[in-house]
């Protein structure tokens, strides 16, 4: 193994002078931010954006629940017909025409429409919806002789305390934030290896074509230069990826800074919902259990464990991207190998959202989290919610030995693979450069 550094100096080396890997170390970070501004700039004109919506209300039901607002305008029209209020309101360019037919109580909500140029936004028909359906519960509930205010002092809030039998507190937000984390660990992970294994592959693709791999290979074993390759190549990923923390952060800062943007009061309607629900006195205490579950996460543990598995995974996934660029001779080519690489990380993630959330020592998530495989993300998913530290052990051990069984495993390939030409290989074929 006396030529591995030398081979990973010349990858790192390689990667990090290449002129397109300086190009978008540097331009990816400013594409990001202006995308980011962009996106803040056309939510501010959508937040600014004033609808006027005419109203016909034959009934005088809802004549004092559709009130203008920041966002709509309600002109109220009366002693109109249907066809000469849709007239007056595509001539006027309102957003639309909602018409209440007159109708009794029982049968109004079937008969109300709204009349628009083109098709009126989910959100407005959704608002609309809700308070006329309000509206309307309320006068039946009064028809039926029902008081309004006993029926609201009536209604109650119930919240469940959560708490282990050791006297650990918990709660639904802890279960979310632990979700959250495990969610972007993993996503990070999939990115990661789909970004950085693929110029992997690339590099064997480029040495494999222009015949310098046979130079190399007369001098260097197979399994080295694979190895040298993958870590060499995962060297100038991270420092890629420091250099992008380290410009965003400051090109974010600047562009705020210099455009004047403020980025807090970009509010889309979902974000103004949040705020809505903060305002409310018992929100202090939920930002406490919050700040309470995140303090309760053992930090140190979700740490050392996402590095080693982070490592352990990309290194595993690494290694099949090797072999694959060793066994075709373009990329147009790995197309029929890629699926079944990527499968197993997709299916991870899916295990993780659907069933760590829900039993995060169920059977299911306990088995993925020891396939080596799957365990780099549903392991770290399951990682917040306590798991027994034998298990992570025993996880990361299995993971290690795939790890240095797929190497051998993808140096069979790469040994015979780096000097084929001209022909696209079958899963058959590959099987038969195992024996060689």
């Amino acid at each position: 193994m006396n030529h591995l550094p030398l081979i990973i100096k010349r990858e790192y080396l390689t990667k990090v002078r290449n002129k397109s890997f300086i190009l978008m170390t540097f331009l990816s970070p400013l594409i990001m931010i202006g995308l980011f501004f962009f996106v803040g700039y056309l939510s501010n004109v959508n937040n600014d954006t004033v609808r006027t919506i005419y109203v016909l209300d034959e009934t005088s039901f809802l004549s004092e629940t559709l009130k203008t607002n920041d966002q709509t305008i309600y002109t109220h029209l009366s002693d109109l017909d249907v066809e000469t209020a849709k007239t007056l309101a595509n001539q006027e360019e309102a957003y639309g025409l909602l018409h209440i037919p007159n109708s009794s109580l029982e049968t109004v909500s079937d008969a109300i429409k709204f009349y628009s140029e083109e098709s009126p936004s989910l959100s407005v028909i959704s608002s609309l919806e809700s308070k006329i359906e309000n509206k309307l519960s309320e006068l039946k509930l009064q028809n039926d002789g029902v008081d309004l205010a006993l029926i609201k002092a009536s209604k109650t809030s119930v919240e469940i305390n959560q708490e282990t039998f050791e006297g650990v507190k918990t709660s639904k937000v802890g279960s979310i934030i632990k979700l959250i984390f495990g969610g972007a660990a993993g996503y990070l992970l999939f990115m990661f290896i789909i970004i950085y294994g693929n110029m992997i592959m690339r590099s064997v693709i480029e040495e494999k074509t222009s015949r310098i791999i046979e130079v190399i290979i007369s001098s260097v074993k197979p399994i080295q230069l694979m190895l040298g390759k993958i870590i060499g190549t995962s060297l100038a990923g991270i420092t890629q990826f420091a250099i992008w923390l380290l410009l965003g952060a400051v090109m974010f800062v600047a562009a705020s800074a210099i455009f004047g943007v403020d980025m807090s009061q970009t509010q889309t309607p979902q974000q103004e919902m949040v705020n809505q629900a903060l305002s409310n006195p018992e929100s202090t205490d939920k930002f406490q259990m919050m700040v309470g579950e995140i303090s309760a996460l053992p930090l140190g543990n979700l740490v050392v464990a996402f590095i080693l598995f982070f490592i352990g995974g990309y290194l595993l996934y690494s290694s099949l991207y090797a072999a694959i660029g060793a066994a075709v001779d373009n990329e147009t080519d790995t197309q029929q190998f890629m699926l079944p690489v990527l499968m197993p990380l997709i299916l991870a993630v899916y295990v993780g959202v659907f069933t760590v959330i829900e039993d995060p020592h169920g059977t299911v998530s306990t088995v993925f989290s020891f396939i080596p495989f799957t365990s780099p993300v549903v392991m770290l998913m399951r990682i917040p919610f306590g798991v027994p530290l034998w298990q992570q052990l025993v996880s990361l051990l299995i993971l290690i030995a795939t790890f240095i069984f797929t190497v051998w495993f993808a140096a069979k390939i790469y040994r015979v693979g780096i000097l084929m030409y001209g022909k696209k290989p079958t899963y058959k074929e590959l099987f038969k450069w195992l024996k060689y």
